[in-house]
C-alpha cells in the first residue's frame, strides 16, 4: 500500500487520462485542483473543466481557486496533508504551493525538456517537423518548465501524424512515466538532472491566431507541417477569394505534391472532387475543410455546394 497522499492538478483531457491512471494503480488521490467553472460557447453556458467531470464522477475531492495565493485556498491546501502533488497542463504555481509537500510537486511536460518548454510543445513539435518528442516528469521552480527533470521516454513522430493524434500518443505515454516516476519517489531512488540551457533550444510559445494563418509563399513540407501541427485544434486558416469578398476557410487534413510549376502561391487547381493549392515548390492538396459557418467536411463534399470560378485562390 502506497503511503503516498496526492493532490493533483490539472484541467483537460490530458490531465484527465493521467488522473485515471492514478486511481487505477490505487493511489491515494486527497485533493484535485481544477479551473473554476466558467461560460463558454455561444450560449455563455456554464463550461467545468474535463478534470472536474472525472473528479465528481469518481467521489474526489475539489477545490477550483481563482487566487492560487488565496490564503483561505492555502489553508485548505494544507489540511489535505498531501505529501506529494502532480501537475498535468494547469497554471503556473506560486512558491507557497509547488514547495508545500514533503516529497516536492512534479509536472508531467509533453516534451523531451529542455526542448520545447512553453504552453504548446505537441503543436510546435509538428510545425518544426520533428521526428522525435516525448514527455518528462520534472520537479517544479520559480519559473516554467526548468526544474530538475526526474524521467523522459521517447516517442517517434510520423510524416503523417497531426496534433490529435500525437497528443493521444503523449497522453497514455505520460501515464506510464508519471507511474513510474511515483515508484522511483516512493522507493527513495529519483536521481534528478539540472536542464542544461543553451542556444539550440526551441520554445513552444502559446498559439495565437496569427500563428495559425497560413503563408502560401512557403515550401510544401513548412505549409503541411503548419497544417498538421495545428490540426485538428485550434486548426490552419487562409481567406478563399472565390468572388469580391473573401471567405475565412480551415484547413485540417491535406497532402502535399513536389513537382514544378509556374502558377502563383495560393492559386487553386480543382474539379468537381478535388481542390490543389499551388506553392513554391508543388501543390498542397486539401482532404478536409470549413467554411466559415459550416462544419468541417471532406473537400470532395464542400464542392458539391460550392461553384469555384477558375481565378479562386487562397490568401
Amino acid at each position: 500500500m502506497s503511503n503516498l497522499r496526492i493532490v493533483f492538478m490539472g484541467t483537460p483531457d490530458f490531465a484527465v487520462t493521467i488522473l485515471d491512471s492514478l486511481l487505477q494503480n490505487k493511489y491515494t488521490v486527497v485533493g484535485v485542483i481544477t479551473a473554476p467553472d466558467k461560460p463558454a460557447g455561444r450560449g455563455r453556458k456554464i463550461h467545468t473543466s474535463a478534470v472536474k467531470q472525472y473528479a465528481e464522477k469518481n467521489n474526489l475531492n475539489i477545490l477550483q481557486p481563482t487566487n492560487l495565493k488565496d490564503p483561505g485556498f492555502i489553508k485548505e491546501l494544507e489540511d489535505l496533508k498531501a505529501n506529494l502533488q502532480i501537475v498535468v497542463a494547469f497554471r503556473m504555481l506560486p512558491k507557497v504551493v509547488w514547495q508545500m509537500p514533503k516529497h516536492g510537486t512534479f509536472n508531467l511536460h509533453a516534451s523531451l525538456l529542455p526542448q520545447y518548454r512553453g504552453a504548446a510543445p505537441i503543436n510546435w513539435a509538428i510545425i518544426n517537423g520533428e521526428t522525435e518528442t516525448g514527455v518528462t516528469t520534472f520537479f517544479i521552480d520559480d519559473k516554467i518548465d526548468t526544474g530538475e527533470t526526474i524521467l523522459h521516454k521517447k516517442i517517434n513522430i510520423t510524416a503523417t501524424e497531426n496534433a490529435g493524434v500525437l497528443h493521444d500518443r503523449l497522453m497514455n505515454l505520460g501515464a506510464e512515466l508519471v507511474i513510474e516516476t511515483l515508484v522511483q519517489i516512493e522507493n527513495g531512488s529519483v536521481n534528478t538532472k539540472k536542464q542544461e540551457d543553451n542556444s539550440d533550444l526551441k520554445l513552444a510559445y502559446k498559439i495565437h491566431k496569427d500563428t495559425c494563418k497560413i503563408d502560401w509563399t512557403a515550401n510544401t513540407t513548412k505549409t503541411y507541417n503548419l497544417i498538421r501541427g495545428l490540426s485538428p485544434y485550434p486548426a490552419a486558416w487562409t481567406t478563399l477569394y472565390n468572388d469580391d469578398s473573401g471567405t475565412p476557410l480551415k484547413v485540417y487534413t491535406t497532402e502535399l505534391e513536389e513537382t514544378e510549376h509556374n502558377l502563383t502561391p495560393g492559386k487553386l487547381v480543382f474539379d468537381k472532387k478535388t481542390i490543389k493549392v499551388a506553392v513554391p515548390n508543388g501543390y498542397i492538396k486539401l482532404l478536409e475543410i470549413q467554411l466559415s459557418g459550416k462544419r468541417r467536411m471532406k473537400t470532395s463534399d464542400v464542392l458539391n455546394g460550392l461553384q469555384l470560378k477558375e481565378t479562386a485562390y487562397l490568401d
